[in-house]
């Protein structure tokens, strides 16, 4: 039964839980907690946000959330684009930024322990030291924390062949709905002990439990030789004909990333790269093997792109050379949100239908007479349209979402699912439950109910209830 309690009120009363300072009721830091980067998902603001310092602090505030009947909506670094972070109706947002602490590297056993909102590159960065290397690279990865990377099952740039957070998680450590804390997982290499709890954690937003710690199994730093292969095409179609190919001749790439000149521009403008004026869209491609068969697969992606009719194609073998190739496929995001308010899609499709998905882009852009950059996973088949909406310009706007729901019916038209790794959070509602069956979506529910019986966890995320 929900409460209806005062701001002033639950200030005092979680004062007593946490440290001085922790807890913030102010009309600027409750409107700062209140979203994510999804600004066009609805959000309402929190009665407070309590910067957590520890699992015992998570615990007692949600143990405070449940016996007060308010819910709770955890958060990271609020990087996340689907509006999964955005707060509700007498709600305490619960921010996990400040746990901070790479807790343990164990170069024996390749893992390694890091507290939730360890920053994703910072956490590569310490395993990298004792030379092990953790795969997962969101594009937000240099301000994305490691426990809303797991919450939402992030991908990034190499997941094309190393895989997306899920495949590296052995386990975690999570406060369940009524404030207990438990242990899922393992940190052995193999285990099947009762029923993969923790994969089950990774990817619920939120809505299950709250992840403070997470242990992630490593690879090796050495090994690999990285090489970039890039190429200007003259459009999106003979880019995504690239990209079929690259698929249809077996090759997996470290890396297969498609930006067009709208992201381009945009970078371009910003940071003043001095990339080409004439080109339609950018193709850039990694390989990490070494030696002979490095190269030789380097040179095969380079004379696909020719054959697909990719300009001034080249090659790179030096590491500060392969970055910076890839400067503009990271920047791209924040380079645009300066333009304008960014609506950003998710969706994904077998990498046969590339090209039929980035023609159907085109068409709605045109339909609805709005601006469409595209960024994309290409390897995997993972595209991120981009809809640029004028500040102010609310019948833009309202193109831009016609043209969002389009994109996601067409997706799963061609075989696709309407979220990659960005997350259902509140922007996917309606495509989940057109790609759920009943039957699945009744499921959801019954897991939800099991761990979440008064729905309190970021309530109303991640799947549509029925």
């Amino acid at each position: 039964m929900t409460t209806t309690m005062s701001s002033t009120q639950v200030e005092l009363e979680l004062a007593a839980l946490v440290p001085a300072g922790k807890v913030l009721t102010d009309e600027p830091s409750l409107s700062r907690y209140s979203h994510d980067d999804a600004e066009w998902a609805p959000f309402e603001a929190p009665l407070a946000v309590v910067l957590a310092g520890s699992t015992a602090e998570v615990a007692a505030v949600v143990r405070y959330a449940a016996d007060h009947g308010l819910s709770v909506v955890p958060r990271g670094a609020g990087t996340g684009l689907s509006g999964g972070a955005n707060s509700v109706a007498n709600c305490i947002v619960l921010s996990l930024e400040l746990l901070t602490d790479v807790v343990e590297i164990n170069a024996d056993e390749r893992y390694a322990v890091a507290q939730a909102g360890v920053i994703n590159n910072d956490l590569r960065a310490a395993v990298a030291v004792a030379g092990l290397w953790y795969p997962p690279d969101p594009a937000s990865s240099a301000i994305s924390t490691i426990g809303g990377n797991a919450a939402t099952n992030a991908g990034g740039i190499c997941c094309v062949k190393y895989g997306v957070t899920r495949d590296y998680v052995l386990g975690m450590t999570v406060v369940l709905a009524d404030g207990e804390v438990v242990r899922l997982g393992r940190r052995t290499a193999k285990g099947v002990t009762g029923y993969d709890l923790a994969a089950l954690m990774v990817g619920s937003e939120g809505t299950l439990g709250i992840i403070t710690e997470v242990t992630v199994k490593l690879l090796p730093l050495a090994g690999r030789e990285e090489r970039g292969i890039l190429g200007y095409f003259p459009s999106l179609t003979s880019a995504g004909e690239a990209v079929a190919a690259i698929s249809a001749e077996g090759i997996i790439p470290a890396a297969l990333e498609l930006i067009d000149a709208t992201c381009l521009r945009a970078v371009d403008q910003w940071l003043d790269l001095g990339l080409p004026e004439d080109v339609n869209v950018l193709l850039l491609a990694k390989t990490d093997e070494r030696g002979a068969a490095g190269r030789e697969l380097a040179d095969g992606i380079a004379d696909i792109f020719r054959a697909a009719g990719g300009l001034n194609v080249q090659q790179a073998a030096d590491p500060a050379e392969v970055d910076r190739l890839f400067l503009a496929r990271r920047m791209a995001y924040p380079a645009l949100e300066r333009l304008g308010p960014v609506l950003t899609e998710d969706v994904c499709v077998p990498r046969s239908a590339v090209p039929a998905m980035l023609a159907r882009i085109q068409e709605s852009a045109a339909r609805h007479d709005v601006v469409i950059a595209n960024i994309a996973h290409a390897g995997d088949g993972n595209l991120h349209p981009l809809i640029i909406a004028p500040v102010g310009d609310l019948q833009a706007k309202e193109r831009a979402k016609e043209a969002f729901d389009e994109i996601v019916s067409a997706c799963r038209t061609l075989g696709g699912t309407v979220t990659g790794e960005h997350g259902v959070g509140l922007l996917k509602l309606s495509g989940a439950a057109e790609e759920l069956q009943p039957r699945v979506l009744d499921l959801h529910q019954a897991v939800k109910d099991a761990l979440d019986p008064k729905g309190m966890l970021n309530p109303g995320k991640a799947f549509p209830r029925r």
